[in-house]
């Protein structure tokens, strides 16, 4: 579960810098930006979903500092 949380954040993070670079070098017209930041917006509510699925399962034991 662990790994999956993993490479979802780095795909995540994946699609952040993808957005960048289309808004970076596309023309003003083009959708691109749009449809990255939007997968990166699915990807991002997917991996909160994924955390608290494995909280409440059990599968994942949340911790404090200082406990």
């Amino acid at each position: 579960m662990k790994l999956i949380i993993i490479l979802l954040f780095l795909v995540i993070v994946g699609a952040l810098a993808s957005g960048l670079f289309f808004l970076i070098r596309d023309p003003s017209d083009s959708n691109r930006t749009v449809k990255s930041l939007t997968w990166r917006i699915s990807l991002s509510f997917l991996l909160m979903g994924l955390v608290l699925l494995g909280i409440l399962t059990g599968v994942i034991q949340p911790h404090g500092i200082g406990q």
